[in-house]
């Protein structure tokens, strides 16, 4: 076990992705002709700490595989990006997790998750990697791994902590709120945890980081798209922040599948490496990344290098 600091930790998902590339999306019941498969590493947890990890950061990911072959390619996968593995553990008798990826010709997507092995991310993979938390700058934590790890996750660290909730809960435990440091989600995601039919625009996404900020989030960024984000802290629960994206033109947009995960990284990125900045700079230099990601296919295959 290594004494070096570590400026990312990441507690969360490992997730094998299976992405069909077709035409459109299928309506319900709809068969459609794909025009290409793809096979890649992803998970919400590895895919935010491989962004970050090729942006310059030094790593870390506490997670759980199979004893499968695809458990065998991720730990090989996440040593080639210089990973720190050492509380990446294959379980005898599970799978590792799956996702099912469609890809439309326009960039849109949906996705189904088996999440196999994840599930048995437990409080006790914390307390064991307590040196990590020591050591470690930002903790990165998702909802695709069991709550109670997350929760005792976000108690246990001491630095900045992002929770990224996604996939989002209808009842949001309030402490997972008060004990994110930066409580960040996309339109959709924000929608669903504040009641909200959608969010159309940039007053809808003021609406809801007012409400998460009642619910009791600290700092919350939601997320856009193409059109950037919006960020508030409880500090001025009245004054919100616009931050644009660059601009990608439709016709290089190849694949958004990744575009949230490259964003979370860039994010705990910058946090370790510039913490005097603003939080709009640090967010403006996610945007970048994420809309890099776009405009190549695949999860972590699209995760630009620094």
């Amino acid at each position: 076990m290594s004494d070096k600091q570590l400026d990312v930790l990441v507690c969360g998902s490992a997730i094998i992705d299976f992405i069909c590339y077709t035409p459109r999306l299928p309506r319900a019941g709809e068969t459609l002709h794909g025009h290409k498969f793809q096979k890649g590493f992803g998970g919400k947890g590895a895919n935010q700490c491989v962004a970050a990890a090729r942006l310059g950061s030094k790593t870390a990911l506490i997670a759980k595989l199979g004893d499968d072959s695809f458990g065998i390619d991720y730990l090989r996968q996440l040593n080639a990006e210089h990973i720190d593995v050492e509380h990446v553990e294959q379980l005898a008798h599970q799978t590792t997790g799956i996702a099912q990826i469609a890809v439309s010709d326009n960039g849109e997507n949906n996705i189904i998750i088996v999440v196999g092995a994840n599930n048995l991310l437990s409080p006790k993979d914390v307390t064991n990697a307590a040196e990590h938390f020591k050591r470690a700058k930002v903790l990165i934590c998702q909802l695709e791994t069991p709550i109670e790890t997350t929760l005792l996750a976000l108690r246990q660290f001491k630095g900045v902590s992002i929770v990224n909730a996604a996939p989002a809960m209808e009842t949001t435990p309030a402490e997972l709120l008060q004990l994110s440091s930066i409580f960040c989600v996309n339109e959709t995601e924000a929608a669903l945890m504040t009641g909200m039919r959608s969010i159309d625009n940039i007053s809808d996404a003021n609406d809801a980081m007012r409400r998460l900020i009642e619910m009791g989030a600290n700092t919350v960024i939601i997320t856009l798209g193409k059109f950037g984000a919006v960020c508030g802290t409880k500090e001025a629960p009245d004054k919100f922040e616009h931050v644009q994206a660059p601009q990608v033109p439709e016709k290089l947009v190849v694949d958004t599948t990744g575009a949230g995960d490259a964003f979370i990284g860039a994010l705990a990125h910058n946090l370790a490496k510039y913490p005097k900045r603003q939080l709009t700079e640090h967010i403006a230099a996610a945007c970048e990344v994420a809309s890099k990601s776009v405009q190549l296919p695949g999860t972590q295959a699209s995760f630009p290098h620094a």
